[in-house]
């Protein structure tokens, strides 16, 4: 029996110590505090390399919107047949070579617009001009239309 007691006397000494220990320690850890409360922090240079580059992509790449202005296009097609406004598109192409052409597709049509014109005038010119080669399919919508950059600067 009494080694019995021996033993729990050990254990209960065993947790004590520890408790105390455990104590001792947090107490002391909550005691290292700075006098001085700043904080320092080691950028490393490589940061700011990284800060300039995605600004040098971000204006490369927020150039293209700046490019888009409200403006005019001519619709030259509106049909359902993929093949009519691919043919279309290549007759624009063949005879006049200086409008950008965009084929839209919107279920179930095909829609073929042309140019990027900023002035009314300038797209009612070319409207007649193409309602010689597409009677009675040309017609002119206002759209988002690109423009060169010099054409902004000016």
């Amino acid at each position: 029996m009494r080694r019995l007691s021996k033993r729990i006397q050990n254990t209960i000494m065993k947790k004590m110590l520890m408790a105390v220990l455990v104590s001792w320690l947090s107490l002391s850890a909550m005691a290292q505090t700075d006098s001085t409360s700043s904080i320092v922090i080691h950028k490393d240079p490589r940061v700011d390399l990284l800060i300039k580059k995605q600004a040098q992509i971000n204006e490369i790449t927020t150039r293209d919107a700046r490019r888009n202005v409200s403006g005019y296009r001519l619709q030259v097609i509106n049909t359902s047949d993929r093949n009519a406004a691919i043919a279309a598109k290549t007759k624009v192409y063949q005879l006049f070579p200086e409008l950008k052409a965009y084929l839209l597709y919107q279920a179930p049509y095909f829609r073929l617009r042309v140019g990027n014109f900023t002035d009314k005038e300038e797209a009612e010119d070319y409207r007649k001009s193409l309602s010689r080669e597409f009677p009675n399919s040309v017609f002119l919508v206002r759209d988002t239309v690109e423009v060169k950059l010099s054409d902004i600067n000016q």
